[in-house]
């Protein structure tokens, strides 16, 4: 296999392992621009997935080849609303964040076992008949060498991640919600001085977060996992917070990071069919992408600036 089959063979799966990532990691992006840190993005994934496989084994006779994005719909609103408790906590109740996200992150996959378990009486749900497919984009698929490495066996929730994370670079920094999202996660008193609702503001935020992270949870479950159990998700959420962290808080900087970091779970998944890689225990290759996300967070966060409220209650009228 010559170095040009290794890229097109890895380089569309790193693609398709990223998409959760990113759309989570973007999640991660608002809330946190916003000064409320959501270390719960792993419950609220957990979450996502399970709402997103109930509802495509629940109504996929009623939609048919649509319910996988149907079920995504559902999964982002369930999710979205699981992170109210979050930002009422957080925000209204000015409880510690850190400690409110552990509880999102405990309670969301207590709540989806639970319930998986009390649905079909075992610790995992069936499989999906309908779930995301690979496809080739018409015509450039055919460029020569970049063709098949980014065109061919493409899944179109790959296309919506990198869709989504440009979104969230335009609406950020382009737009006047932005701005105003900007502010209240670096001054939220001064934001506050100009009109700026801030707590409406964070509670939008908060929101937003769980929303993505509920796409991300229902696109990994319907097009990796096609199933839920315990040990879909298993850290991923985690991933994506090391994702936002390593691409500094910007949605751009949170795709590239999450490239990587789905480079590296492709890597530990086809590793075994790409020469001389294919030498390395296949134990080591499942705990690369573990590793290289403690090295990127101890090796960045002291570099990488969050804002500057961020996990700072903020108490109208005080500094």
């Amino acid at each position: 296999m010559s170095f040009l089959e290794v890229l097109y063979f890895i380089i569309p799966s790193a693609i398709f392992y990223a998409a959760p990532l990113i759309f989570t990691a973007i999640g991660g992006v608002f809330s946190e621009r916003s000064g409320v840190v959501n270390i719960g993005l792993e419950g609220l994934m957990v979450m996502g997935a399970f709402i997103g496989i109930i509802f495509n084994l629940t109504f996929v006779g009623t939609f048919g080849a649509m319910t996988p994005w149907v079920s995504i719909i559902a999964a982002m609103i369930v999710s979205g609303i699981f992170a109210i408790m979050h930002a009422v906590a957080t925000i209204s109740f000015r409880a510690d964040q850190t400690i409110s996200g552990v509880a999102i992150n405990m309670l969301g996959v207590a709540i989806a076992l639970f319930s998986v378990k009390m649905i079909y009486g075992k610790g995992q749900t069936d499989y999906i008949q309908e779930r995301f497919i690979r496809f080739d984009i018409p015509f450039l698929s055919d460029i020569p060498v970049l063709g098949p490495m980014l065109f061919k066996d493409v899944y179109s929730t790959s296309i919506l991640a990198f869709i989504v994370a440009i979104g969230a670079w335009f609406v950020i920094y382009k737009t006047p919600f932005g701005l105003r999202l900007r502010a209240v996660g670096e001054h939220p008193m001064a934001a506050d001085t100009m009109g700026v609702n801030v707590t409406k503001m964070r509670y939008i935020a908060v929101i937003l977060s769980g929303m993505f992270a509920g796409v991300g949870g229902a696109v990994y479950a319907q097009s990796i996992s096609a199933e839920f159990s315990h040990s879909t998700i298993n850290g991923q959420g985690f991933m994506a917070l090391a994702a936002m962290i390593f691409g500094k808080w910007h949605p751009l900087g949170a795709l590239g990071a999450a490239l990587f970091f789905g480079f590296a779970q492709a890597l530990s998944i086809v590793g075994g069919q790409i020469p001389i890689i294919n030498q390395v225990p296949s134990y080591y290759l499942h705990i690369l992408p573990y590793v290289l996300t403690i090295l990127a967070v101890a090796g960045f966060i002291g570099k990488a600036h969050a804002p500057k409220a961020s996990g700072v209650p903020y108490i109208k009228g005080k500094r």
